[in-house]
């Protein structure tokens, strides 16, 4: 009766990871696929568009002010506030984002970016946000060009992932006296063997990983659900970010960008200016975002300051060093989401891990094909394949060995974060 029960349950479990792989396994292809561009997205762009790069950099920026005011001259009748975003790299662009353009008015997320040369002021590009080859593949992973419903799609998909990898792990996981045999990939039963073997043990290393990012990915489209249950509030990115007003007198000498982020950077002295918001009407403040040292996400940092634009008053200061666990937690989940908090080699595993929905996807396709008599089996004589097929798995070994310490290192580093996490 048990083993009936077990029997019954194992193919309840099947159907689950069969229905769930056919019907959106597609999705996730495509979303694992346009996520290991995204991680190394900023280089990309860097190739795709050369004059993006300066060849030659002089010893000194140009003031903020300067720079906003070349780019409102080249953008006029643009009346909201502008966020100057400082370049990476002494060789990087100033990008000017203005976030509802009239042209894009209509669209879910596509505002302005313009570039400036950081140190003549002189204005070199006008894109809109999803136009380039890069923000294309981002609205992709994002969105699937279908603005909100999408992006909720997104998310709602990054819980049905969730539920495909347990259900897949269910379905692997062959009991203790197994685990010796439960690794083994074997080609002299067929492809179709073959094929199943090759996409249970991807699917059990990549597990864990896969199911951090489509829980991340749903925090992402979802933020206000873990901030509720966690106890933090405000965390936010874009419509999200708080809005703090000027409480001072208008006057005739009011507050230069310049000068409020000499005056924010005397709280955090040793804070790397990464982003300026001019102040949004009379009332407006300036808001000035800083990178601190220990902070694990470098193009939009948790240390935020508002400068009141009449009076040079510090309204209000966010340190990521007094937040609580919670909010802890919930600063890390996008660089965690992105690659940046685990360096160079955890990037590399999220590139390689972005591969494996392809990897799952085609490989079990063609199992449940040969298996409704769709495809024919068909032996893998590995003799027959030539040397061309022997150098090539050959090759593929040597990527493996070389790449495995760096995705060791990225592992560790992941570990470390979690426990500094926890630690507080």
């Amino acid at each position: 009766m048990h083993a009936l029960t077990l029997i019954r349950a194992r193919s309840t479990w099947l159907k689950l990871h069969l229905w769930l792989a056919l019907g959106v396994g597609f999705f996730y292809s495509l979303i694992g696929l346009s996520g290991s561009l995204l991680v190394y997205g900023d280089g990309l762009d860097a190739l795709l568009n050369p004059r993006l790069t300066l060849s030659a950099t002089p010893r000194e920026p140009l003031p903020l002010d300067r720079i906003l005011a070349a780019v409102k001259a080249a953008q006029p009748g643009r009346l909201g506030p502008w966020t100057l975003e400082l370049p990476r790299r002494p060789d990087g662009m100033i990008t000017a984002w203005y976030e509802r353009p009239k042209e894009t008015r209509e669209a879910y997320y596509a505002p302005l970016m313009v570039a400036v040369n950081p140190y003549t002021a002189e204005v070199v590009a006008g894109r809109f946000w999803g136009e380039t080859a890069v923000t294309w593949v981002y609205r992709l992973h994002a969105e699937m060009h279908m603005g909100g419903f999408g992006a909720n799609l997104i998310g709602v998909l990054g819980l049905v992932l969730s539920v495909s990898v347990v259900s897949g792990l269910v379905l692997w996981w062959p009991g203790v006296a197994g685990l010796s045999r439960a690794f083994a990939v074997r080609h002299d039963g067929g492809l179709r063997r073959m094929l199943v073997d090759l996409h249970r043990l991807l699917g059990v290393l990549g597990s864990l990983f896969l199911l951090l990012l489509a829980l991340t990915g749903f925090h992402l489209v979802f933020p206000g659900l873990m901030e509720g249950f966690l106890g933090a509030s405000a965390m936010g990115h874009g419509e999200d970010i708080r809005t703090v007003r000027s409480t001072a007198a208008q006057n005739d000498n009011p507050v230069k960008m310049q000068e409020a982020v000499l005056l924010a950077r005397g709280l955090f002295p040793r804070g790397e200016v990464r982003r300026v918001t001019e102040p949004d009407g009379a009332a407006g403040t300036y808001r000035i975002e800083l990178l601190q040292r220990e902070e694990p996400y470098s193009r939009h940092p948790a240390t935020w300051i508002w400068v009141d634009r009449w009076s040079g008053q510090i309204r209000e200061a966010q340190n990521p060093r007094m937040f609580s666990e919670g909010e802890r937690w919930l600063s890390r989940i996008w660089p965690l989401h992105t690659g940046e908090a685990l360096g160079g080699a955890g990037r590399l595993l999220w590139f390689v891990v972005g591969l494996l929905p392809l990897t799952l996807y085609l490989s079990g396709l063609v199992y449940w094909l040969i298996g409704r008599g769709v495809l024919r089996d068909a032996a893998v004589d590995f003799r027959r394949w030539g040397t061309r097929g022997l150098a090539l798995l050959h090759a593929v070994r040597n990527l493996g060995l070389r790449a495995y310490p760096h995705l060791l290192a990225g592992w560790r580093r992941l570990l470390r974060l979690l426990a500094d996490i926890r630690r507080g």
